[in-house]
């Protein structure tokens, strides 16, 4: 399954506790926008919406420019998941405090998927222990590199 485009932001912002795969509704523009990796999710959010999720604020741009042609590259576009998973994420969001992140957007089969995560928000001492805990890990290999 070829990677389209990941948010790196999410990892770091977010702890990651249950990943979903969903589709997601796109006109022809925007699909061939997306398999020419032209899309960022840098920003972007998934909202429920009258018993729907939609993602919100995600970048695909214009294929190729058509005058006259009026096209949000913003717009909320709905993702498509069974009806149970659907509930189940819309209950943990509203009685956990939790939030939907979209997490990469990935091809699978020829169709568009979007990898999205039920996430907690990290505080600022949990991103630094984070980033404190990589570099260690980096000096440790490089260590044993040395060493071998």
């Amino acid at each position: 399954m070829p990677m389209i485009t990941k948010n790196r932001r999410a990892t770091y912002d977010y702890e990651l506790l249950e990943r979903f795969e969903a589709g997601i509704k796109l006109n022809g523009q925007e699909v061939k926008s997306v398999k020419t990796n032209r899309v960022s999710l840098k920003g972007s959010f998934v909202v429920p919406h009258e018993g729907e999720l939609h993602l919100i604020n995600a970048y695909i741009p214009h294929y190729q420019e058509q005058p006259g042609v009026d096209f949000d590259e913003r717009r909320s576009r709905k993702l498509l998941m069974s009806r149970r998973e659907i509930d189940y994420l819309i209950g943990k969001k509203t009685h956990s405090g939790l939030t939907i992140v979209p997490v990469s957007m990935y091809t699978k089969k020829g169709r568009i998927k979007l990898e999205i995560a039920l996430a907690k928000g990290k505080k600022k001492r949990d991103k630094r222990r984070d980033i404190a805990e990589r570099e260690n890990k980096r000096r440790i290999e490089r260590e044993l590199k040395r060493n071998i």
